[in-house]
């Protein structure tokens, strides 16, 4: 593997190294304790195991949050509550932020739009595709769920985004869409690590964590018209919860999502708890059209990333923001 993994701002379009936390200790698991002590590994990827992992690093409080802060690059500008406030890394990583003013939406109403501060990669399950990766991140049946005849109908062969969030983070998800909720539910699975790493290494791990999934009918009065969207929120290592907290503006009265409701797009879903976890979009056939930069920015030579080496071709990601453009309708 190679040590190094690198991505592209895309503000600057520059190629940046990326801290990868806990590196050491993720290749000790995935290339050691996987192959040669399998139940260790089963142990280290339990719900038990991440809730004790995620307490040791997140629970704690440490000696100077300034310090941290300035390590992790949060932009105390951005936040909410005041620095001091923020006294163990737990509670940096579930930060506010005035996200109106610091993570500006596109006005136009077909923008599908990223759902949190994010690194991405974008993808599709046909073949005929120039952005084929099927099976390389998840299995599809599994990632929705096989007992979901409906969605995975309605599905098959369309487009993807993954979008990984390191541990430093903004860990709201927001609304990709604007739409209603068709279906939301969960299914049960590991908590394996999000690191670009043991990715390569576990074959499918998204479909193999535990995941939210919420299907949202975008082809509604005031929808962003792509048709059905499937938002999946998955766990990993260190992360136990996923906090459904729907805000329909700022970050009051938060609720639990529910079928029926109508979600506005850009407004806070639900919350990670800390550490680094992944969301993936999945969008119908021939309803949206992925931003350019993006899916340009997936096969620049410059970068030397992870995925590149592990899937043997160019899989370079983009930092993107959330509420950022991503995608645009299909108009007829």
């Amino acid at each position: 593997m190679i040590d190094q993994h690198q991505y592209i701002e895309r503000e600057s379009g520059s190629v940046c190294n990326e801290r990868l936390f806990g590196d050491r200790l993720i290749r000790l698991l995935y290339h050691g304790a996987r192959e040669n002590a399998p139940f260790l590994f089963k142990m280290a990827t339990s719900s038990w195991s991440s809730g004790l992992l995620g307490f040791i690093n997140f629970d704690l409080p440490f000696g100077s949050n300034r310090r941290f802060l300035e390590e992790c690059g949060v932009d105390l500008d951005e936040c909410l509550d005041p620095p001091e406030s923020l006294d163990t890394p737990r509670k940096v990583f579930e930060r506010r932020i005035r996200y109106e003013q610091c993570r500006p939406m596109p006005e136009v109403q077909w923008a599908v739009v990223s759902p949190a501060d994010a690194r991405v990669l974008v993808g599709s399950f046909r073949d005929t595709s120039a952005l084929f990766l099927k099976e390389k991140f998840f299995d599809f049946e599994e990632l929705l769920g096989r007992h979901k005849e409906e969605w995975l109908r309605a599905f098959t062969g369309g487009e993807f985004a993954v979008f990984r969030l390191t541990p430093d983070k903004y860990h709201y998800n927001h609304t990709p869409v604007a739409g209603t909720v068709r279906d939301i539910y969960e299914i049960d699975g590991g908590y394996h690590s999000c690191n670009p790493g043991a990715v390569v290494i576990e074959a499918t791990p998204f479909s193999k964590n535990r995941r939210v999934v919420t299907v949202i009918d975008t082809d509604v009065p005031g929808g962003t018209g792509v048709g059905l969207v499937a938002m999946i929120e998955v766990v990993a290592l260190m992360i136990g919860q996923i906090v459904q907290c729907y805000s329909y503006e700022g970050y009051t009265a938060p609720r639990p999502v529910e079928p029926g409701m109508f979600l506005r797009r850009g407004v806070p879903k639900s919350l990670y708890r800390p550490g680094s976890s992944t969301d993936v979009l999945i969008f119908q056939r021939d309803r949206m059209h992925f931003a350019d930069d993006i899916v340009r920015n997936m096969h620049d030579t410059r970068a030397a990333s992870r995925f590149s080496h592990g899937f043997g071709r160019p899989l370079v990601e983009t930092d993107v923001k959330v509420r950022s453009l991503i995608a645009v309708a299909v108009t007829n």
